[in-house]
């Protein structure tokens, strides 16, 4: 059977993160790719200038018009925007009985434009975050879902992430790509477990869709048949190769995308 994973994100006019960016994703792995737009954004390297949300009808309508067709293997979520999508993609992986479901908590854009709603946080916290198989945080997401200072030591991020993992997900992954020092150290936590993931920090100009890309990258590992713990590390390696390479493409003025497809052209 052939493997399919499903992204319900935002889209990104530029290519380079969201729905675009998790698509190119699953397809560089070989999953086939279905999506569900939560919102439209009018983004391209240097600044989102807009953001249009989706409909909470029409985004329920894609999400059943897919899971009622298509054998989705994983789902990964990533911008939400509104409370009332929260609500209703929480309601839809409940009544369609998904459960690999990687769960990207994407609060703020590279450039600093917020992409989640202040009153969507703690729906997203109570609602989405026991429904997930993984969270993927990076430092700062973290510390914004504990309501705590950005995690500054190893020992900080384990902590935050075993606080995370209070709040329901099976597992969470705690990214320091936003952290210092010669090696981008992530940590997976789950219950009485803690794996450091460490890799060599890629010095890169281009560097958007980064988190997209980890957090598609693992729902097409688990879509793919792999473990969680499989899935993470293959992610974490294909991130690490496109990020590697994301200074090959020439895309816009700004930070421009992370290289999906690094082992193709």
């Amino acid at each position: 059977m052939t493997p399919i994973a499903l992204t319900i994100a935002g889209s990104d006019s530029s290519g380079g993160a969201g729905v675009q960016a998790d698509l190119k994703t699953f397809s560089a792995l070989g999953v086939y790719g279905a999506s569900v737009i939560t919102a439209v954004t009018a983004q391209n390297t240097r600044a989102v200038r807009a953001i249009h949300a989706v409909p909470a009808g029409v985004v329920q309508a894609q999400i059943e018009a897919v899971l009622s067709d298509l054998a989705v293997g994983a789902i990964k979520i990533g911008m939400l925007w509104q409370r009332d999508i929260v609500e209703i993609v929480a309601t839809e992986l409940t009544r369609w009985q998904q459960i690999r479901v990687v769960l990207d908590p994407v609060m703020v854009a590279s450039s600093g434009a917020h992409l989640l709603a202040a009153d969507a946080r703690e729906a997203l916290r109570r609602l989405l975050c026991p429904r997930a198989l993984i969270i993927t945080p990076n430092l700062a997401e973290a510390a914004a879902l504990l309501e705590a200072p950005v995690a500054r030591s190893e020992e900080e991020m384990q902590e935050q992430g075993r606080r995370l993992l209070a709040l329901g997900p099976k597992a969470v992954l705690v990214k320091g790509g936003h952290g210092e020092g010669p090696q981008s150290v992530d940590f997976l936590i789950e219950p009485g477990a803690s794996t450091r993931l460490p890799a060599s920090r890629v010095a890169a100009r281009n560097s958007h869709g980064t988190g997209c890309t980890l957090s598609a990258a693992i729902a097409a590992g688990l879509a793919n048949g792999s473990n969680l713990a499989d899935a993470v590390r293959s992610a974490k390696a294909f991130v690490t190769a496109a990020l590697a390479a994301a200074d090959r493409l020439e895309i816009g003025s700004g930070s421009g995308p992370v290289h999906q497809f690094h082992a193709s052209w």
